[in-house]
């Protein structure tokens, strides 16, 4: 037996295509607009930085000679699956997790593009302070962790929160 798609958590899918589409537009602007390396200031503390990273988040892996591209690709593809499957199965009403869920796999997706296109990511946001500098990122990078933020925001909620929610599956 099977139940309507817009009753499940997959309702939430349009937001896993919205930061596709918003992440790859800014990577191809940049790409188009900007040399690599180049740096154009926004405000006090934030650039747009053109970079590319063939590792993982902070290049975590950066310089191991191509492999993790594709492991990198296959850990995307497993993580969309399962959450998914997890959004398939948690009704539209479960929204915190619903929306994390979808955040994640549509930043996944977008550094997955990337990496089976470019052969890397392509990242932008430079976040500093003084001189220091945070780890370049993009759109994709910071759908992933807002939605990692909101999983972990949502074990702290109320499990009286959490009975309502529950309760209000077959509305």
């Amino acid at each position: 037996m099977s139940k309507p798609l817009l009753s499940t958590g997959l309702r939430w899918l349009w937001l896993a295509l919205l930061v596709l589409v918003v992440d790859l537009g800014v990577k191809q602007w940049v790409m188009d607009n900007f040399q690599l390396f180049e740096t154009r200031p926004l405000i006090p503390f934030l650039n747009l930085h053109y970079a590319h990273n063939p590792g993982a988040a902070f290049s975590f892996l950066a310089d191991k000679g191509g492999w993790q591209r594709w492991f990198f690709a296959g850990i995307a593809i497993g993580i969309a699956v399962v959450l998914l499957a997890l959004m398939y199965r948690s009704a539209a009403s479960q929204k915190l997790n619903n929306i994390a869920y979808a955040l994640i796999i549509g930043g996944a997706l977008g550094n997955l593009f990337d990496r089976m296109v470019h052969g890397f990511v392509v990242d932008m946001i430079d976040f500093y302070v003084g001189d220091w500098h945070f780890a370049t990122f993009n759109i994709a990078d910071m759908a992933i962790c807002i939605g990692a933020a909101l999983i972990v925001l949502e074990s702290f909620i109320a499990p009286s929160d959490k009975k309502k929610a529950a309760n209000n599956k077959g509305s």
